[in-house]
């Protein structure tokens, strides 16, 4: 129910027990620019040892975008470097929400 699409991330530790819930980035209406590097600067303050990315979409549409793939492919590339686990990337609109991994959407 969010007016601007907002990203956060889940930070977890070896048990995947929450860590820490930040919110990085604030976009327009429709958009939202995202530095990969951020995302990560998080894990390595809080020593996560994986991660769950989460945004939703103004729109209401859960339906992941062609930058959201992308998005997600990066940081799935960057925490296999890093030994920072993607564990999924969730996109939220109007009550549903569809798992990136589950779709096999930017996830190898």
């Amino acid at each position: 129910a969010l007016q601007r699409e907002q990203l956060r991330v889940v930070l977890l530790n070896t048990r995947n027990q929450v860590l820490e819930i930040k919110t990085l980035y604030q976009g327009s209406l429709n958009s939202s620019m995202v530095r990969v590097g951020e995302i990560f600067k998080q894990a390595i303050i809080k020593d996560a040892a994986a991660a769950i990315i989460v945004h939703n979409h103004p729109s209401g549409s859960p339906e992941p975008s062609p930058d959201d793939v992308t998005l997600t492919r990066a940081l799935v590339e960057a925490g296999q470097l890093l030994n920072i686990e993607i564990l999924d990337h969730l996109v939220i609109g109007n009550g549903r929400f569809v798992s990136m991994k589950e779709r096999r959407l930017g996830f190898n």
